[in-house]
């Protein structure tokens, strides 16, 4: 599962600004963080060419996550369950 949740640091503390689902209760979770300022600031001064190619550089490198699937595949969730 991925979620992205925006928050705030106040006194060393990440304040989220919505709740968490209760289902995380107990799990571990992983965080990356990202300085959501800069991040706006640098989409709103770069010029439209430059968004497109950040854009195409992150689907690029996301490509290595995914998967081809035969064009005859179909997902059988009972398959699944009876693992």
């Amino acid at each position: 599962m991925t979620t992205i949740l925006n928050a705030t640091l106040s006194n060393g503390q990440l304040v989220l600004q919505e709740e968490l689902s209760p289902e995380l209760e107990g799990k571990k979770l992983k965080i990356i963080i990202l300085d959501a300022d800069s991040m706006y600031q640098a989409d709103q001064t770069e010029s439209e060419a430059a968004a497109q190619a950040r854009i195409n550089r992150f689907v690029e490198r996301s490509k290595q996550y995914s998967a081809k699937l035969p064009a005859d595949y179909k997902f059988d969730r009972d398959e699944l369950y009876d693992r």
